[in-house]
């Protein structure tokens, strides 16, 4: 059984028949003048049938509505049946996106394009409950006069109390004149912002924020150097430095542990490095270290990851792991060992990723303060890390054993920022845990550490004074309650809030808004199109627009109904519209119409009888002349062959040529104007047939007939019409005159152009030619000489077109400057040697070209100049040319140019030769050359 064709199944048939029906139905209505029903019904395609399942919709069936919606499936780019999350989308930035969690969850910060190292500094100062507290109690009048102060409280207040999950560094990072798209080093910019904020607070008259950058950051150290004679310090070993981090060594030490021990390791003076001791007033040995006198309550530690390499003068990351501990012990760390416990604990590292010292990326790893837990800010996006620096699963950490020693001490010990009665006597906190964690890095960049406090500090109150002077009790509360802020920074932030919470609420409303009407629009456009298509003959319909139908489909808000574009000029629906219109039900319509209004409301009796009794007499008259036009294009088939004798009437044989070529059309178009405008002159007369383009045929008058018909019809109101030339007409005299005067110029132009390249034949051909010694020649620019040998060589249409080159005589005095004495302005082309000759360096623009002397007597007779007036050149050996004081050019021979040598052959003999000019080269430069050739038959 075989098996069944489905290869045709889903084809649309060929339109040839449904136009040859529609011809024949208007051959019959020209023929009979009459219209029937069934004629409509075939012209309008009213009896094509309603059309379901098309994947597209059908332009010649007014009946198919497929196509108009997508598939249940589907989508479009655009309008109501785009995707939900493509119009969600267009909505703009959903400003929820942005909600804070909660206020106990911290805040990021936008990165403007490369400034993380400066939201990574933020972040820590802020995450410090002191820090901040001090930050926000600065006086109204102080921060009007520091914008910088004024700049960061209202940061701090943002990041404390916004709704929003990342707060604008735009001010602040403004204020501080940074370039958004420049990197900077992140511990460089906490130095600089450190001590901008303790120049800017210096003025407060708050207890607190006035010294908090002191109070929170400063530690004191001391460089002592020791005499190993005597024993005693130097004077400057006296001064007390103050510091703000610990720039520690990173290269070959592994952990935190051994950066410290680096830091603070005795260096031995001896040798040349011996120290002048006053004491002893001689060189003696010594040594010199690092003593810490007082510890600050943060203790930040810069990890000097980036080193200079002298060889090539950049710096490098060392990315090698570092570890480091989550308890730190400074006690046997100062210079005087502390009597109390000095455990900081881990609060803060700032992380570097990447290897490039000017790029990467920085975050930061915080502490809260209050929860113990660890936040990722990475600007805008924050983390929970959970209790681990670096996350519960994370494998940058380790855990190291360590036993719980109980340590009593008895007495105060100065830590910088305290008062000698904050810290008490007390047994070390190792914390809960029976094992002290140690966590390791490879792009760890900076730690801050903070003092722990005791239990009688935690709870202990602090009197501060507030930004109006008044004194207040104030508690270590860290509470992110906005109500916590000042008035004046509070009342900025609840705006800001609200303005927040309106545009979520606006964004919330246009949401809705936009789904609902997309929604009902979806099921307007389901349910009407679902009653559109007209199911009999009989029953009423209307016709509508199928742009717009596509309109009120796709668009969320429609046009008004328009019908305008389906009209014909008498108001009636126009057949040649029927590709761009469909016959909708009267129910449908009646939905359409009293929702949208527009119109006008063409029925189904709103067919133009006019207009297909024109159509009509069209399709006739185009049946004519397509006829007329198949016997005519025979005759001039016939013309072009050379077969017809009996021509009248002279045409272009180039338009001749293209009409033939041309399909047969209905009508003529613009291409069939014009059959003699290139055979008439500008006088209006028969152009000469030697003219460019005037080339011409006879044809006969039947056919030339229909060739000006035609052009009369595309051109009816060109004022020159379509002239005719009968076979008598004569040529035009004066185009004649014209013509000849110019064959007789280009026939004498084209002679003296072949004189010319037979006496310079060289030089025409662009051909180098060997130079000799001693031997005189002449120079031209180089330049004159590419015009003129474009100008000789020109040929047929160029003949005349080519520019001339300019008078020698003119050229020549160009060459000179009468300021320098009549010396050249230019020099001549290097010399080279090729296979034991000496030639010049071909140039088409630059320096000058030696010629031979008989060129330059001919070309004095050719273009006007003196022989006498002529630059002459010799060359010579550079001795002879400086035993006569003469000047030389200096001229370059190139490796490739030396030739091969042979074993037998490998002693050069070297010859220094110039080129003698006069007039001289200007400015006396003698300019000299090797000129190395070979001995016995390789010179010759």
């Amino acid at each position: 059984m075989n098996r069944p064709t489905t290869r045709s199944k889903n084809k649309k048939p060929k339109p040839s028949n449904d136009v040859d029906k529609i011809s024949d139905t208007l051959r019959k209505i020209h023929a009979s003048g009459e219209i029937t029903q069934d004629d409509i019904n075939q012209l309008y395609n009213i009896e094509k049938p309603i059309c379901q399942g098309c994947r597209v919709n059908a332009k010649d069936n007014p009946n198919c509505f497929c196509g108009l919606i997508p598939s249940p499936t589907g989508s479009r780019r655009s309008g109501i049946w785009q995707k939900m999350s493509d119009v969600i989308q267009s909505l703009g930035l959903d400003p929820f996106k942005e909600l804070r969690a909660s206020l106990d969850s911290p805040a990021g910060l936008t990165n403007l394009g490369a400034t993380c190292y400066a939201n990574s500094i933020l972040q820590c100062l802020y995450m410090n409950t002191t820090f901040r507290k001090g930050v926000l109690s600065i006086e109204v009048d102080v921060l009007r006069k520091q914008p910088v102060l004024d700049q960061l409280a209202r940061l701090f207040a943002q990041l404390h109390a916004s709704k929003r999950a990342f707060v604008d560094s735009a001010p602040f990072i403004k204020t501080l004149e940074l370039d958004n798209g420049v990197q900077q080093d992140s511990h460089e910019f906490l130095t600089l912002l450190l001590s901008l904020l303790e120049r800017c607070l210096s003025n407060s008259r708050s207890v607190v924020a006035r010294t908090i950058v002191q109070d929170r950051f400063r530690g004191s150290v001391s460089h002592v150097t020791t005499c190993s004679r005597c024993g005693k310090d130097s004077e400057a070993s006296s001064k007390i430095e103050d510091f703000y981090e610990l720039e520690l060594n990173v290269l070959g030490l592994k952990s935190l542990d051994e950066s410290l021990d680096d830091y603070l390791r005795v260096e031995e003076l001896n040798g040349e490095n011996q120290y002048f001791c006053e004491s002893c007033e001689t060189r003696v040995d010594a040594s010199r270290s690092i003593k810490l006198r007082t510890l600050p309550r943060v203790l930040n530690i810069q990890l000097k990851r980036y080193v200079f390499l002298p060889k090539t003068t950049t710096k490098k990351k060392i990315t090698s792991a570092f570890s480091f501990p989550r308890e730190l012990d400074m006690r046997k760390r100062l210079c005087d060992p502390a009597q109390v416990d000095l455990i900081y604990d881990l609060s803060a590292i700032l992380i570097h990723k990447g290897t490039a010292v000017n790029s990467g990326h920085y975050i930061a790893h915080i502490r809260d303060e209050k929860t113990g837990q660890w936040w990722e800010f990475d600007d805008e996006h924050v983390s929970n890390l959970g209790d681990h620096p670096f996350g519960e699963d994370s494998s940058g950490h380790k855990s190291k054993p360590a036993q719980k020693e109980p340590l009593v001490h008895s007495s105060p010990v100065s830590v910088a920022g305290d008062a000698t009665d904050d810290v008490l006597p007390q047994f070390a906190e190792n914390g809960d845990s029976e094992h002290s964690e140690i966590f390791s890095s490879a792009d760890a960049y900076m730690l801050m550490y903070n003092l722990r406090q005791t239990n009688a500090h935690l709870q202990k109150t602090s009197m501060v004074l507030n930004a109006n002077n008044i004194e207040t009790e104030r508690t270590n509360c860290t509470s992110n309650d906005v109500t916590s802020l000042p008035s004046y920074l509070r009342d900025e932030v609840d705006e800001l809030n609200a303005s927040y919470v309106e545009a979520c609420h606006q964004y919330k409303l246009q949401k809705e808004t936009t789904l609902h009407l997309i929604e009902e629009r979806r099921q307007e456009v389901r349910l009407i199109l679902s009653e559109a298509p007209v199911q009999s003959f009989e029953e009423p319909f209307y016709w509508i627009s199928a742009n717009w139908l596509r309109l009120w489909v796709d668009n969320i808000m429609p046009p008004i109904l328009d019908n305008t574009l389906i009209q014909c000029s008498h108001g009636k629906v126009h057949m040649a519209e029927v590709g761009s219109m469909k016959r909708l039900s009267a129910s449908a319509w009646v939905k359409l119409f009293s929702k949208y209004g527009g119109g006008p409301a063409l029925a189904n009796d709103d067919s133009c009888m006019d207009c297909l009794k024109e159509a009509a007499h069209r399709l006739v008259c185009a049946d004519s002349y397509r006829d007329r036009r198949k016997s005519v294009k025979e005759l001039a088939d016939s013309v072009l062959s050379g077969n017809c004798s009996d021509g009248t009437y002279y045409v272009s044989k180039a338009w001749l040529q293209q009409w033939v070529k041309r399909k047969i059309t209905d009508a003529p178009s613009e291409a069939d104007a014009g059959p003699t405008a290139s055979i008439r002159c500008p006088h209006g007369q028969l152009m000469p047939e030697q003219a460019a383009g005037a080339r011409r045929l006879l044809v006969p008058e039947n056919l030339w007939l229909f060739f000006y018909e035609d052009a009369v019809t595309v051109n009816p109101d060109d004022p020159l019409g379509c002239p005719s030339f009968p076979i008598s007409s004569e040529q035009c005299s004066q185009c004649s005159e014209k013509i000849s005067e110019v064959a007789c110029l280009e026939d004498t132009l084209r002679a003296v152009k072949n004189k010319q390249r037979e006496n310079h034949e060289k030089l025409a051909a662009g051909k180098s030619f060997p130079l000799l010694p001693y031997h005189e020649y002449n120079l031209l620019p180089s330049v004159w000489l590419t015009t003129w040998r474009n100008y000789v060589n020109a040929s047929g249409k160029n003949t005349l077109s080519c520019d001339e080159p300019e008078s020698l005589d003119s050229v020549i005095d160009k060459l000179t400057c009468e300021k320098q004495h009549l010396r050249l302005l230019e020099r001549p082309l290097d010399l080279v040697h090729k296979r034991g000759a000496i030639f010049q360096k071909v140039s088409l623009t630059d320096g000058l070209t030696i010629i031979t002397s008989s060129d330059w007597k001919c070309f004095c007779e050719e273009w006007g100049c003196s022989e006498n007036k002529g630059i002459s050149a010799i060359i010579e050996h550079d001795n002879d040319a400086q035993d006569k004081g003469m000047c030389g050019k200096e001229t370059s021979i190139c490796n490739e140019q030396l030739g091969s040598i042979d074993g037998s052959n490998n002693r050069l003999d070297e010859r220094r030769l110039v080129i003698r000019t006069s007039p001289e080269v200007g400015r006396m430069k003698v300019l000299q050359v090797y000129l190395i050739s070979y001995i016995g038959s390789r010179w010759m």
